[in-house]
């Protein structure tokens, strides 16, 4: 149940970390690159691809998941009169 729900909270971070991610590197880099007064290529400012956003949603949802596991096996492993006795 714990690592069931961590990963629905990671897939609603990736949902919403991804487009705000690149939503501000649109704003972040060009400001930049006008602050020192240079014109960046297309290849530093062309960065996301499909194939790369879907592999950073999916690294938000297994860092959420593998973060439960522990807290979840340790948990499995108590019996219900050890629990009750921490409540």
């Amino acid at each position: 149940m714990t690592v069931t729900s961590m990963a629905v909270l990671g897939v609603l971070g990736s949902l919403l970390g991804v487009p705000l991610g690149i939503a501000a590197h649109r704003v972040v880099v060009p400001r930049m690159a006008a602050g020192l007064d240079i014109t960046l290529p297309d290849s530093m400012t062309a960065v996301w691809h499909p194939p790369l956003l879907a592999v950073l949603a999916l690294a938000g949802v297994a860092i959420a998941v593998v973060g439960a596991l522990v807290p979840a096996r340790r948990a499995a492993r108590l019996t219900v009169a050890e629990v009750l006795r921490n409540e």
